[in-house]
């Protein structure tokens, strides 16, 4: 991932706590597993010795992208949003123009989102397709099934 991630204070926190625990803990399971797995005799053919290289090399790549999030993370105060147009952070009550449904979400950062909890990617199509219209606008959205109209009814941070 390139570029700035905006994220809350406490998701920095969150992720340089996880990023402490991949280094620590996480590090010295997969060291314990490559030297059960070593042990067990010829490496050339041991499959348990493959598998926690591969999983220590899953590790590390894990570790690299939470090292780039974390250095390029730039934090957002919820008091520093403008809600006069959709950004990051803005909780915004949408309609869907054909159904009638509202839904309310918070627009946040790929590392951030959950749709479980009501958070969505600002580089998702709904995302995107809300960022910088007020509220009366509608939003016109490329989904994979087509075009669908989002009505922005509010806008708060």
């Amino acid at each position: 991932m390139s570029g700035v991630n905006y994220v809350t204070k406490e998701t920095l926190e969150q992720m340089k706590s996880e990023l402490n625990i991949l280094k620590t803990k996480g590090r010295a399971e997969i060291a314990r597993a490559i030297s059960e797995a070593r042990e067990k005799g010829d490496l050339k053919e041991n499959a348990e010795y493959d598998a926690a290289k591969e999983a220590q090399g899953l590790h590390e790549a894990k570790i690299a992208t939470l090292e780039n999030a974390i250095a390029n993370a730039r934090i957002v105060e919820a008091d520093s949003i403008d809600t006069s147009k959709v950004s990051i952070l803005c909780k915004v009550t949408i309609t869907n123009v054909a159904n009638k449904k509202t839904f309310t979400y918070q627009l946040v950062s790929e590392t951030e989102a959950d749709l479980k909890a009501g958070k969505i990617s600002v580089t998702s199509p709904i995302g995107k397709g809300l960022l910088g219209k007020a509220v009366g606008e509608v939003a016109e959205v490329l989904a994979p099934n087509g075009k669908i109209n989002f009505k922005i009814e509010k806008i708060t941070a």
